[in-house]
């Protein structure tokens, strides 16, 4: 085997001058927020950094991502072009003898599975995690030395060790990571970057109260052989409170390095509300006093930290400097522009709704298998329609969502309540937890231009998020463009444009 090829770790940006034209800390004032799966991809993110700021890739799936795209045929070759510089080549090799369709597959052809995740993974999963987030960081990276971050998510738990070593192996900067508490994280990213096996501890249902289930990641495994070290990431936590803040800063295993405070009105998935859950009229859950994070706090806490939910305004970003953070965490305003990889005929949709001043966001409280509020766009002909809703089968054939439970016998059984009710049920589920329930994998998948398509005929339709400020992108589509680039959402946010 060749010697490990590793990229080269960058240092962080330098922020663009504040409100008093003194430079700040070598923090830059937007992250560009990592978005669903595969919308923040490299193309957006490799246009964030260089202009600056910090390229955020969604790390969420980035294997089948891979493997979907390679079975497209690899249109202009980028995956080809990252694997190529993929430490090891044989692990290249194999994905691409199992996955690449030189042309691409038909349109009615359905995709490929890969194997799906679980507290063992197959070492050919695990190899294609690793090659999928390499690939994505590393084109993210390429050809400029701005700042690179990945975002994952603690929920999804199953597929992160074998994804952030990927991401390392290419040299990211950051990490980020919410909906949860990933307290593990910091010194797992201190083993991995010595190459060091690493474990994480499950999050079971039904676990007994002194049982602890773990899945073990060991690099050596995989790519054996003296390895030099790799820079360790900064790790930010993605938080939604200063209670959240102080205890990852006192328990978390290794070094926290700032937060991302995030406000509900954010995208994506949504904090549950403090307290019993309460909805308004329109059945959104009910957020009060008690959800607004006091900032004065978190900068007590002597960390660096960005502010996101409707944060995407200059005087906005001028606002949470001036009250002590290192720059606000956007997200919307990138999505539906050029370079992110919602599919065109997604962004054109919306675009022309909120050039309108009509698009509409819902906060549903039960779409998410998670049980966390999660952001819906109202667009016609996806899953956001009760009638798409109910036509589509309930299957679940990804499997990123689903929850680990402990079996009567002591071993680990995967379940999601999006599943097919009777399967949930008989697994121990309950019937209520059911209702309402939708598949985001494959809504998600379909909102990047890779709905699976079913043997009878079904095709998977998108299921869209967005933050509340959604119409705020109608100042970038004046007298009739149809689009605008992550440039000049830049330029306005640092009140160039």
């Amino acid at each position: 085997m060749e010697p490990l090829r590793t990229a080269p770790a960058l240092s962080e940006a330098r922020s663009p001058a504040n409100g008093n034209g003194k430079s700040s800390k070598t923090y830059p004032a937007i992250i560009q927020g990592g978005m669903g799966a595969g919308v923040s991809g490299w193309r957006l993110a490799n246009a964030v950094a260089r202009a600056g700021q910090m390229g955020v890739v969604s790390g969420t799936a980035m294997d089948l991502i891979l493997a979907r795209r390679l079975q497209d045929g690899d249109p202009g070759g980028h995956m080809r072009r990252a694997l190529d510089r993929f430490p090891v080549p044989e692990i290249a090799g194999r994905l691409l003898a199992r996955y690449f369709i030189p042309g691409g597959k038909g349109p009615a052809v359905p995709y490929k599975a890969i194997p799906r995740y679980c507290a063992q993974p197959r070492k050919t999963l695990l190899e294609l995690a690793l090659a999928a987030n390499f690939a994505e960081v590393w084109l993210a990276k390429e050809g400029h030395p701005g700042p690179v971050g990945i975002n994952l998510l603690e929920k999804i738990q199953l597929p992160n060790l074998a994804s952030l070593y990927g991401a390392m192996l290419a040299g990211v900067d950051f990490v980020l990571m919410g909906a949860g508490i990933p307290r593990e994280i910091p010194g797992i990213l201190d083993r991995l970057s010595r190459h060091e096996a690493a474990s994480l501890r499950l999050s079971v249902a039904g676990a007994l109260k002194d049982e602890s289930f773990q899945m073990r990641f060991a690099p050596r495994d995989l790519i054996p052989g003296d390895l030099p070290p790799l820079t360790r990431p900064k790790f930010l936590a993605i938080v939604s409170s200063y209670t959240l803040a102080l205890t990852l800063m006192k328990k978390s295993t290794g070094r926290v390095d700032g937060f991302v405070i995030e406000r509900p009105t954010a995208g994506g998935h949504n904090a549950p509300p403090r307290g019993p859950l309460q909805l308004d009229e329109n059945g959104e859950p009910l957020y009060g006093p008690k959800d607004d994070v006091d900032l004065s706090q978190i900068k007590e806490l002597g960390l660096p930290f960005w502010v996101g939910g409707s944060c995407a305004a200059p005087e906005t970003l001028r606002d949470m400097r001036d009250r002590g953070a290192a720059g606000v965490q956007v997200g919307t305003l990138f999505a539906f522009c050029e370079e992110s990889n919602l599919a065109p005929d997604i962004k054109r949709a919306v675009c022309r709704m909120a050039a309108r001043g009509e698009g509409s966001v819902f906060t549903d409280p039960v779409a998410s298998p998670t049980r966390f509020p999660f952001k819906v766009v109202q667009l016609e002909g996806s899953m956001s329609g009760k009638e798409v809703y109910a036509a589509r089968p309930r299957m679940c054939d990804m499997g990123y969502l689903r929850e680990v439970y402990r079996r009567g016998d002591g071993t680990l059984g995967y379940r999601c309540p999006a599943e097919p009710v009777e399967d949930y049920v008989k697994k121990g589920g309950k019937l209520e937890e059911t209702e309402g329930r939708k598949c985001l994998c494959n809504g998600l998948f379909a909102n990047i231009g890779h709905p699976q398509v079913r043997k009878d005929g079904y095709r998977e339709r998108p299921l869209v998020t967005s933050g509340d400020d959604l119409n705020r992108i109608a100042r970038f589509l004046a007298d009739g463009k149809p689009s605008y680039t992550a440039r000049e959402v830049i330029r306005y946010l640092v009140g160039e444009g």
